[in-house]
């Protein structure tokens, strides 16, 4: 046999894959990054199993389409920063087309999340354009206390790169999810910080258009970031409008779902729905039946909780007003829920500085250099093969090792997450 014959990959050649893997793994003089660089930049092991022709099986005229449509994609760089510039420590999340990971940076000795887009899926489902959305916004260099930040951007053939800001105090979702709820001081601490990260972008003239629990982090000491800027709209001024179809069923804006031209005002609609889920555990008008509970945002009255303030009261009905003329938020956007009297206690210019301490500090764990390298033995770093190579056989050679092999343990778990709908233009009208 030789390397040039195709032939299917059989269970024992799939076997002496792991095989080989686990066999550099025990090699205790080499270093994992260096290896996985090697490994993904070489695809030597899969020679050795006749697989080199399965991975590039691709037709010359559908490859010189997918380098078309992938051009969208190129000069993503904002340094000559480059994968083997970071340990890779954990997958701290996961996406539609890619995954995060906890990346320590090797010189500087900082903690990242890192987002690893794979960009034949991206092209797959026709998503470049909110890629790029999210890179442009982020490249504007965001300077806000409770906004994500993009620290670089590289790629490589294959896959995107951000490095971002790491909050480790998770998901706004997943505390929700193990409280149910939470008390009204502690959601208006919350609201007020997402308000204010809603107010920045604003100003800058775009709309978030998926504010959720599941896009609101908490930091280590407690502070939200709001993160995942592609479904962002830039170059809407207050006052302006814009007409694409996106979001999240549960959080969609009355005018989103009529099809008609809506403005940053959606964004404090779902500011209201967010701040609604905090105050009773469930998004204002839902249903388990998608048909049914966007009937409900349409037309249902709004049956607010019992047990909360006057002032929540008030301002949850301001929020989720269905006429836009008089939803909170709409003539003078942020200046008007500062003045509302829910959030009467809030001194916003110290709550911008991060002077006003949050009322829950999350338990995180605090990384030190020898859970580094207890981490950085491990073959937790093999999750990039699935990223680079992205085939069904090779992922779940790589997924048996990482079971095998890795003792590390992911996020606690957020089931149910909510996925926004694909934006749709509609018809005879812009984005």
């Amino acid at each position: 046999m030789t390397l040039t014959q195709e032939r299917p990959l059989t269970y024992a050649k799939m076997k002496g894959l792991v095989t080989f893997i686990s066999d550099v793994l025990k090699e205790k003089k080499v270093g994992f990054s260096d290896f996985l660089h090697k490994l993904v930049s070489t695809h030597k092991p899969c020679q050795h199993l006749d697989t080199q022709k399965l991975l590039k099986r691709q037709s010359k005229l559908r490859r010189q389409k997918q380098e078309k449509a992938a051009s969208s994609l190129v000069n993503a760089e904002t340094s000559q920063v480059k994968p083997s510039d970071f340990d890779y420590l954990k997958v701290i999340g996961t996406g539609s087309f890619g995954k995060v990971l906890l990346a320590r940076h090797r010189k500087e000795g900082g903690y990242y999340a890192v987002k690893v887009l794979d960009k034949q899926m991206i092209i797959k489902r026709k998503e470049q354009r909110h890629v790029m959305v999210e890179r442009s916004v982020l490249l504007k260099g965001l300077k806000h206390p409770f906004l994500v930040g993009l620290h670089f951007s590289f790629q490589t053939p294959k896959t995107l790169y951000f490095v971002l800001d790491f909050a480790n105090g998770g998901e706004l979702f997943y505390h929700l999810q193990r409280e149910g709820s939470f008390p009204e001081p502690r959601a208006a601490f919350y609201a007020a910080e997402i308000a204010a990260a809603l107010g920045y972008l604003h100003s800058l003239s775009i709309v978030y258009r998926d504010l959720k629990p599941e896009n609101i982090l908490l930091d280590s000491e407690g502070h939200v970031m709001l993160t995942d800027f592609g479904l962002c709209k830039e170059g809407v001024a207050v006052g302006g409008i814009t007409h694409t179809f996106c979001g999240t069923p549960e959080y969609l804006a009355p005018e989103v779902l009529l099809g008609q031209p809506y403005s940053l005002a959606v964004d404090w609609w779902g500011l209201g729905a967010v701040l609604f889920e905090m105050l009773s555990g469930l998004p204002p008008f839902y249903s388990s039946s998608r048909l049914e509970m966007l009937e409900n945002i349409l037309y249902s009255p709004l049956r607010l909780p019992s047990g909360l303030s006057e002032g929540a009261h008030s301002l949850l009905k301001g929020l989720l007003e269905r006429n836009i003329s008089k939803r909170l938020g709409q003539r003078l956007d942020i200046e008007e829920l500062k003045e509302h009297q829910f959030f009467a206690s809030i001194n916003w210019d110290d709550l911008v500085a991060r002077k006003v301490r949050p009322l829950f500090i999350p338990k995180v764990v605090r990384i030190n250099q020898k859970m580094v390298r207890n981490i950085i033995s491990t073959s937790s770093q093999l999750v990039l093969i699935v990223l680079s190579f992205s085939r069904p056989v090779l992922v779940m050679c790589v997924t048996s090792l990482l079971r095998s092999h890795c003792s590390l343990s992911l996020p606690p778990s957020t089931t149910g997450r909510r996925q926004p709908l694909p934006a749709q233009p509609f018809l005879d009208s812009p984005s």
